[in-house]
């Protein structure tokens, strides 16, 4: 907290912890800037991928199918905004802010891999036939299929954890 003379009192002015008068670019401003770039890129990529013609508008998709994705791509839409208002938002606060923020971030990201470990349970699968197919990666004259859900997912789970390191640190 600083201080500044006004008459011949001094008042003290709330300000968020990591901003200040001449105080140089720190690691909380960073982390801050990461993780909205994080959260608006998880927005942003959630709406270019799945409201497309190989997900909500596939024809070949059942209506209810496409009702239940759309849902929950406005969902994750309207969340990443959430969390990109909580870290941008000037005022107090600011580190729980982040924090929240961060929390909020990480539910789509789990509810991902959850849905991907007990996709035998409701009989799932990462692909359809008329989707985004899999990457095909050649490993040793193998040739290896993978989803880039398990790629995009981990590494921004992984960002999210660098982040927090850049802010904490």
């Amino acid at each position: 907290m600083s201080t500044r003379k006004i008459g011949p009192e001094r008042h003290r002015i709330n300000r968020p912890p990591d901003v200040g008068e001449g105080d140089p670019l720190d690691h909380r401003i960073i982390g801050r800037g990461l993780l909205a770039l994080l959260c608006l890129f998880q927005g942003v990529g959630t709406l270019a991928i799945d409201l497309n013609r190989t997900h909500a508008a596939n024809p070949q998709w059942p209506q209810h199918a496409r009702f239940h994705l759309v849902w929950q791509v406005i969902s994750v839409v309207l969340l990443s905004a959430l969390e990109v208002a909580l870290i941008c938002w000037q005022g107090p606060h600011v580190e729980q802010r982040f924090y929240l923020a961060a929390l909020l971030a990480c539910i789509p990201l789990l509810a991902f891999l959850i849905a991907f470990i007990s996709r035998k349970w409701y009989d799932g699968d990462l692909s359809d036939p008329n989707g985004i197919p899999p990457a095909r990666i050649a490993i040793a004259g193998t040739i290896i299929r993978i989803d880039l859900n398990l790629v995009v997912v981990p590494a921004a789970l992984l960002a999210l954890v660098v982040i927090l390191a850049i802010y904490i640190l």
